[in-house]
C-alpha cells in the first residue's frame, strides 16, 4: 500500500501521476490542511508534522511513503530516512536537472514556497547543477490559498500568477520549474502569464516512475485492485472536489 501525504490536496497531482503507472495500487493520502500551508513553517514544525503523518501512514499499513510535497521534503526526508531506515520514502524536489538541459537561454524560472528555497536540499540542487544554467527564483505567493480554494481561472488568480511569474520572465528564463505540488493545479494558468514560448516543468510524473522504478517490485502480488482512502487533518471537502476533478 502506499501513502502519500502533503500539507493539502496538492499532492493529489502525484497521487494522478502514481495512478497513471500503477492503477491496481492500494492508496492512503493525507492532506494536513490543518496546518496548511507549509510554507511559512520552520522546519522544526513541517519536521514534526511529517513525523506524526508518517506514523498515521504505517498505522494503516503503508509500506511505502511519498512526500507529495517539496516544503515538506526538503525539511523531513534526511530525518525521517535516518529514524525509519526499514521504511520506503519517495521525495519530491524541483525539476532543475531537466530543465537546465531543455533551456535555450540558460535561464531556469523555479516557482516555488519560500520554506523550499531556503532548504539545504534545494539549494545543494542549484548547487549541482549552476553550470548549466542560471537560476532564478520567485516565490509563488497566494499559489497555495489559491488551489485550496478552488480558484484556478478568476481575474484574482491571473494576477497573483502573474506577480510570481513575471519577474522570472523579465530575467529571460524560457524554463519554468513548478516547486510545489499545489501549483500543478495552475498550469494553465501559469501557461497563460508565461505565454507559449516559455516551457514549463511538472516534476510529478518524475516522482511518480521512481516509485515505480525502485519499489514495484516490492509492491507486485500484494495489491487486491485499486482502491483509495482519503485523509484530511482539516475539512475534507476541497480535498474531495479535488479529487473528483483530478480522478473521477
Amino acid at each position: 500500500m502506499i501513502g502519500v501525504f502533503d500539507s493539502g490536496v496538492g499532492g493529489l497531482s502525484v497521487l494522478r501521476e502514481l495512478y497513471k503507472l500503477l492503477p491496481n495500487e492500494n492508496y492512503v493520502y493525507y492532506a494536513d490542511t490543518a496546518h496548511c500551508p507549509y510554507g511559512g513553517k520552520t522546519r522544526e514544525y513541517v519536521l514534526e508534522r511529517a513525523r506524526e503523518i508518517t506514523r498515521f501512514l504505517l498505522d494503516k499499513g503503508c509500506n511505502i511513503i511519498v512526500i507529495a510535497c517539496n516544503t515538506a521534503t526538503a525539511a523531513a526526508i534526511k530525518d525521517l530516512r535516518e529514524e525509519m531506515p526499514d521504511v520506503c520514502f519517495v521525495g519530491i524536489e524541483p525539476a532543475i536537472k531537466p530543465a537546465a538541459m531543455r533551456s535555450h537561454t540558460n535561464v531556469v524560472g523555479v516557482l516555488a514556497t519560500a520554506g523550499t528555497l531556503k532548504g539545504g536540499k534545494y539549494l545543494d540542487l542549484v548547487e549541482r547543477f549552476h553550470d548549466s544554467a542560471d537560476v532564478v527564483e520567485s516565490v509563488g505567493r497566494g499559489f497555495v490559498e489559491l488551489v485550496e480554494s478552488g480558484d484556478f481561472t478568476s481575474a484574482h488568480a491571473e494576477e497573483v500568477v502573474r506577480a510570481a511569474v513575471e519577474p522570472l520572465l523579465n530575467a529571460h528564463a524560457d524554463t519554468l520549474v513548478l516547486g510545489c505540488t499545489h501549483y500543478p493545479f495552475l498550469m494553465d494558468m501559469i501557461c497563460k502569464v508565461a505565454g507559449p514560448s516559455v516551457r514549463v516543468i511538472d516534476p510529478a510524473p518524475a516522482v511518480a516512475a521512481q516509485v515505480q522504478r525502485l519499489y514495484a517490485g516490492r509492491l507486485e502480488g500484494e495489491s487486491e485492485g485499486f482502491s483509495i482512502s482519503l485523509y484530511s487533518s482539516g475539512s475534507v471537502e476541497a480535498l474531495k472536489r479535488m479529487y473528483c476533478l483530478l480522478l473521477g
